[in-house]
């Protein structure tokens, strides 16, 4: 299994390769096995190397999500979990991730959960949306269906208070 949580949970006192290869070394993967798979993450999550040899608090809130999604992906998990991982992100960095863990999940080899605030942000993610209100699930299904088919009052308004930007414009135009 792998996770991403909301702040990254990435150790301050270990270097971005550090982090990243933390499983390798209980998993007892050899040096150029890991090495190999660290190649392999940088590119995929679009981490420079150079980066590999800095300490989390020296890298930008982007950079920092890409080693926590690094360092869930190294042993190519057959489940991740993801709590907001990209909540505190500027809206081109975050649409950048998004697109790049979609990518990386359209494969199928991975289920993922992910926690979050953003229906739009759940829709380009999964397949199936758990609406939940105080512990429990108001409605489950695809992004069209809570949109267009809102199993509750609840889920009407959830979904409706967000906006796009057409939206907006078309508001204030």
């Amino acid at each position: 299994m792998g996770y991403v949580i909301q702040e990254g949970g990435l150790f301050p006192h270990l270097t971005v390769r550090s982090n990243v290869v933390l499983a390798a070394r209980f998993a007892g993967w050899t040096p150029d096995r890991t090495s190999a798979r660290v190649l392999e993450l940088c590119e995929l999550t679009r981490l420079p190397l150079h980066l590999l040899d800095r300490y989390p608090g020296e890298l930008s809130g982007g950079q920092r999500q890409r080693v926590c999604l690094a360092r869930a992906l190294f042993l190519s998990p057959r489940l991740m979990l993801l709590d907001e991982p990209f909540g505190a992100l500027d809206p081109v960095v975050r649409s950048e991730l998004q697109d790049e863990v979609r990518s990386l999940l359209e494969g199928g080899a991975t289920s993922t959960v992910v926690v979050t605030h953003d229906v739009a942000e759940a829709g380009l993610l999964g397949d199936r949306i758990a609406l939940l209100s105080a512990g429990r699930i108001e409605q489950l299904g695809t992004l069209r269906e809570l949109a267009h088919e809102p199993a509750s009052d609840f889920v009407r308004a959830f979904v409706g208070a967000h906006r796009s930007v057409r939206d907006l414009l078309e508001r204030v135009s």
